[in-house]
C-alpha cells in the first residue's frame, strides 16, 4: 500500500498542472479568396498613360481606366510575381496616392488584408469605366532600392505602373499603353508605336501580358544599332548612357554583338520573336540590370563597357545570356514557373535548365561571337569553377535546394555565402550542362551534342511567340533523343547530391582540368577591379575591397579561423599600412616561411590575427590536360561557321 502511494505521488507530481486557467483562442476564418483566373477575354481595352517627365522628383505620374461590364464586388491586382525575378517583388510599397473614380465621383478601395496586393472595390450601378490616378516613387537613392530614373535616363517597366482586373489570364486582358517622355529624349522597346506627337509616345494595342514583357528605356543620349541587317527580323541594341561619348563604339565591336546573334540563330535555329530589341544602359547613375523578356531585354552594366572594351571584359557574356533567354525561359519555360496572371505564385523547382544552362549558353555564345578571347573565355571558366569548388556548402545543401533561393532570401544579402549557398542554380548548373555537353560528345565521338538538344527543344516553331512549357520528364526524353543514356539518374544526382566538390568532370573531359598558380588571369584583374576588392579567397580565405573592409570570408578557411568575418576592417599587414599589393607580397612570402599578421578593427577595438598559412599565392586556371590531343572544350567554345 506504501509503495502504490509512493508511485501515485509521483505520477501527480509529474502530471501538467490542468487546473491552471489558459485562453485558447481559434483561428479566424480568412477573407474571400480572390477568384481564380480563366482563361477568358476580358471585357473592353484597358488604357494606361504614364508620364515620366517629373525627373526632379522622380516620379512616374500614372493615369489607367478599366473598363467594367456591371456593378458589385470587383478585385484589382498589382503585379505581384515578377517573370525574370522569379519572386513575389512587385514594388507594391512605392505604388502610392490611388484614387479611382466612376462617372465622376469616387469610388473606395480597401485592401486585401491577407492578400495585399489585391484592391477590392464595389463598382457602382450604370458605371461602364474606372479612372484611376496614382504615382509610381521611384528610389531617389540606392538605400531606398534600384534607381530607374536619372536626369538623364530612366528605365519604365510597365509592372510598377499598373493595375489589372481578376479573373482573366493576363493574355486575355487588352490595353493600349501611352507614355510622355522628358522633350527631345530617344527611346527603346520591343512594343510597336501608334503614334508619337509633342513627346508623347502611343503604342499599338496589345495583351496585357505583351506590355509587362516589353519594358521601355529612354534617355537623353541614346543611339540604335542594327545587329541583324540581312536579317528575316529586325534584331536592333538600343543604348542609353550618362554621357555622349560613352556612345561611341568601334566597328569591330559591333560586329562582334552581330556575330552573336549569328551564332544564336545557328544554335537554336528558330526565332520567336518577329523583332527584338536588345535594351542596354551605360551608366553608374541607373541601376544594373539583367532581365529576360521574350522580345526584348533589360540590361544595364558600367559606363564604358563601348569606350573601355580593350581593357573593361566584365560583363561581356549579359548580352549572350539575356538572349539566350528568349528561347530558354521565354519561350520554352518551366511548366512550374509559368503563371495565368501575376499574382499565381511562382515555383522554381526546374531554375537549373531556366537560368542554368542559359548561364551555359550565354557564356558559350559569348566566346563563339568573339566577344571574349579563348584565353578570356577560359579564363572566366576558372573563376567558376575555383568559386563553386570552394562552395563549401553543398555538404548540407543540394544544387536542386537552391533554385529555392528567390522564394527563401528574395536576393537579400547574407553572411556566409560559401556556407549558406545562394542561387548556385546559375553557375553550378553552368559547369553541369558541360559535364552533359562533354557526355553526349564522348559517347558520340564529338557528332552529336548540346548543341543538337538546344536545336530540337528551343528551337521548335519557329515564328510562335507564345509559350511552350517543360517539365524534368521532357528534358529527359529530349537528352534521350540525342542521346540514349540514363540521364535522369544523373541529373538527378548531380541536383540532389551533397558532394565534396563541385561538378568538373565536363572540364576534365573536355581536355582541362582546374589548377591554381601565382599570378592572376587578366580576367580576375578586372573582375576584381570591377567591384573595387582583392580576392585572397583560394589563399586566405577572404576578400578586402579597396578601404580594407573584408567583404567575404570564406567558411572554415584560414580567415575564418582565426576569427575574421566580414565588416571587419583590415587597418595593416605585417605592421605596413594595409593596401593590396602589400597583401599580395605577403602572401607570396608565406610560401619561404613568412607569417602574415593582420591588425584588424571591429568597431573600437583593435586586434592582431596570425594566420596559419603557408601556401602562397594561388588563383584559378585552366590548364590543358594532353597538350599534344584534341580538347572537347576548344570545339564547344569555337565559332560555328
Amino acid at each position: 500500500m506504501k509503495y502504490a502511494l509512493f508511485v501515485l505521488s509521483i505520477l501527480l507530481w509529474a502530471a501538467p498542472a490542468f487546473s491552471e486557467v489558459r485562453s485558447e483562442p481559434q483561428p479566424l476564418p480568412y477573407p474571400q479568396q480572390v477568384e481564380l483566373p480563366l482563361d477568358t477575354p476580358y471585357p473592353g481595352t484597358m488604357t494606361l498613360f504614364v508620364d515620366a517627365t517629373d525627373l526632379d522628383h522622380r516620379i512616374f505620374r500614372v493615369r489607367q481606366t478599366i473598363p467594367v461590364a456591371g456593378s458589385g464586388p470587383m478585385v484589382l491586382w498589382y503585379p505581384q510575381w515578377i517573370p525574370g525575378t522569379h519572386a513575389a517583388i512587385g514594388p507594391v510599397h512605392d505604388y502610392a496616392g490611388l484614387m479611382i473614380k466612376a462617372n465622376g465621383q469616387p469610388v473606395r478601395w480597401m485592401r486585401d488584408p491577407v492578400q495585399v496586393y489585391a484592391y477590392r472595390i464595389d463598382v457602382p450601378a450604370n458605371a461602364r469605366t474606372l479612372e484611376i490616378e496614382a504615382q509610381f516613387l521611384t528610389p531617389a537613392e540606392t538605400a531606398q532600392g534600384p534607381v530607374v530614373m536619372t536626369p538623364d535616363l530612366l528605365r519604365l517597366n510597365w509592372f510598377s505602373t499598373a493595375l489589372y482586373p481578376a479573373g482573366h489570364f493576363v493574355r486575355r486582358i487588352a490595353i493600349d499603353a501611352s507614355v510622355k517622355l522628358p522633350a527631345g529624349w530617344q527611346f527603346g522597346t520591343a512594343l510597336e508605336v501608334g503614334s508619337q506627337a509633342n513627346d508623347v509616345v502611343k503604342f499599338k494595342t496589345v495583351s496585357f501580358e505583351t506590355l509587362l514583357d516589353s519594358p521601355l528605356f529612354a534617355g537623353r543620349y541614346f543611339r540604335k544599332i542594327d545587329l541583324d541587317p540581312n536579317g528575316r527580323s529586325r534584331v536592333t541594341l538600343n543604348v542609353m548612357a550618362d554621357e555622349p561619348g560613352l556612345l561611341e563604339t568601334k566597328p569591330a565591336v559591333i560586329e562582334m554583338h552581330r556575330e552573336l546573334v549569328r551564332q544564336a540563330d545557328k544554335l537554336f535555329g528558330a526565332r520567336h520573336f518577329d523583332h527584338y530589341d536588345f535594351l542596354l544602359s551605360l551608366s553608374d547613375r541607373l541601376a544594373g540590370a539583367g532581365v529576360e523578356h521574350q522580345r526584348s531585354s533589360d540590361n544595364g552594366t558600367m559606363p564604358k563597357y563601348f569606350t573601355g572594351w580593350d581593357t573593361a571584359i566584365i560583363s561581356r557574356d549579359l548580352l549572350a545570356h539575356e538572349y539566350a533567354h528568349s528561347w530558354n525561359g521565354k519561350y520554352r519555360r518551366p511548366a512550374d514557373l509559368w503563371t495565368p496572371n501575376y499574382n499565381v505564385p511562382m515555383r522554381t523547382s526546374l531554375l537549373w535548365v531556366y537560368e542554368g544552362q542559359t548561364q551555359y549558353w550565354g557564356h558559350v555564345l559569348t566566346a563563339r561571337a568573339g566577344l571574349l578571347t579563348k584565353e578570356q573565355a577560359l579564363d572566366a571558366w576558372a573563376t567558376t569553377a575555383a568559386t563553386y569548388d570552394a562552395r563549401v556548402g553543398r555538404a548540407w545543401r543540394t544544387l536542386q535546394d537552391t533554385t529555392y533561393d528567390p522564394l527563401i532570401a528574395n536576393r537579400r544579402p547574407i553572411p556566409w555565402t560559401s556556407w549558406q549557398r545562394s542561387e548556385d542554380y546559375y553557375s553550378e548548373s553552368q559547369l553541369l550542362w558541360l559535364e552533359v555537353d562533354t557526355l553526349i560528345r564522348e559517347r558520340t565521338r564529338n557528332k552529336r551534342s548540346l548543341d543538337d538538344f538546344a536545336r530540337a527543344f528551343f528551337g521548335v516553331n519557329d515564328g510562335d511567340w507564345g509559350q511552350l512549357t517543360f517539365t524534368f520528364d521532357d528534358i529527359v526524353r529530349e537528352l534521350n533523343n540525342v542521346e540514349p543514356y540514363d540521364w535522369a539518374t544523373f541529373l538527378r544526382t548531380r541536383l540532389d547530391e551533397n558532394a565534396e566538390h563541385a561538378p568538373l568532370a565536363g572540364l576534365e573531359r573536355g581536355g582541362y582540368r582546374l589548377v591554381y598558380v601565382e599570378s592572376e588571369s587578366e580576367y580576375g584583374k578586372a573582375t576584381q577591379s570591377r567591384r573595387h576588392t582583392t580576392d585572397f579567397t583560394y589563399s586566405l580565405g577572404f576578400a578586402v575591397n579597396n578601404k580594407g573592409e573584408l567583404t567575404s570570408v570564406q567558411w572554415d578557411g584560414p580567415a575564418f579561423k582565426a576569427g575574421l568575418n566580414s565588416g571587419m576592417e583590415l587597418v595593416a599587414v605585417n605592421n605596413v599600412a594595409f593596401d593590396g599589393d602589400k597583401l599580395k607580397a605577403a602572401i607570396r612570402a608565406t610560401k619561404t616561411g613568412t607569417p602574415i599578421e593582420l591588425l584588424i578593427k571591429q568597431g573600437d577595438t583593435y586586434r592582431t590575427v596570425h594566420l596559419d598559412y603557408n601556401g602562397g599565392a594561388r588563383y584559378p586556371k585552366l590548364e590543358r590536360i594532353d597538350k599534344s590531343g584534341h580538347a572537347l572544350f576548344d570545339d564547344i567554345l569555337a565559332r560555328r561557321k
